[in-house]
């Protein structure tokens, strides 16, 4: 098993409760306070960059969409600079 080598410190204040109840939900599910405070960071994290990404359409532009996306994908520059881009919670 190798273990990843942390690059970077993040520190935090946290009340005395909400402390003890991290702790806590930390020992349920088997992992020190950091793990679990980094799991959940980045949980949350992927959740808010995924909801900007959200949009709604009434059912005429829905349909439009539709044919849209299963129109060809015309090959170009700027398809494959956006496919070699890295979503935010990869890097």
């Amino acid at each position: 098993m190798t273990t990843a080598v942390r690059q970077t410190t993040i520190n935090l204040r946290a009340k005395a409760p909400q402390r003890s109840l991290i702790d806590q939900a930390a020992r349920v599910a088997g992992k020190s306070r950091t793990d679990f405070m980094l799991e959940a960071a980045c949980e949350k994290a992927q959740q808010v960059l995924l909801e900007q990404t959200l949009f709604a359409l009434d059912a005429a532009r829905f349909r439009r969409f539709q044919v849209l996306l299963d129109a060809p994908v015309a090959q170009g520059a700027a398809l494959r600079k956006l496919l070699r881009h890295q979503a935010p919670w990869e890097a």
